[in-house]
C-alpha cells in the first residue's frame, strides 16, 4: 500500500520548490511523483511538421521522489506522516501519524 497517492495533497520538503503545496496527479513508479505546479522546468522543444507540434520554449512538469513530499495536514496546516492502520474488519486504512486520524480520499 503506497503511503502516497493519486489526489493526495502535498508539500514539498526539499528543493527548489520547498513549502510549496500541490496534488499528485500521477505515480510515474514506486518512487516518483508527478506532482501539478511542482518541478516545472522549461524545455526546448523543435518543430515537427509530422506530428503538427510548433517549436518553442514549454513547461513541462517533471517528477519528483516520494522522500522529498509529505502530506499535508489541513486540519493542523503543517505536513504530516502516514501511518497504516488495520481495521477490526481486515481492511487497511491510512492514517495521519499526529492525530491518528484517517486520511480521506481516493
Amino acid at each position: 500500500m503506497n503511503k502516497i497517492r493519486k489526489g493526495d495533497e502535498v508539500i514539498v520538503l526539499a528543493g527548489r520548490d520547498k513549502g510549496k503545496r500541490g496534488t499528485v496527479s500521477q505515480r510515474k513508479d514506486d518512487s516518483y511523483l508527478l506532482i501539478e505546479g511542482i518541478n516545472l522546468v522549461k524545455k526546448h522543444a523543435k518543430p515537427n511538421p509530422l506530428k503538427g507540434t510548433t517549436g518553442g520554449i514549454i513547461q513541462k512538469t517533471m517528477p519528483i521522489h516520494q522522500s522529498n513530499v509529505a502530506v499535508f495536514n489541513a486540519a493542523t496546516g503543517k505536513a504530516d506522516r502516514v501511518g497504516i492502520k488495520v481495521q477490526s474488519d481486515g481492511t487497511r486504512v491510512r492514517v495521519f501519524k499526529s492525530s491518528g486520524t484517517e486520511i480521506k480520499g481516493t
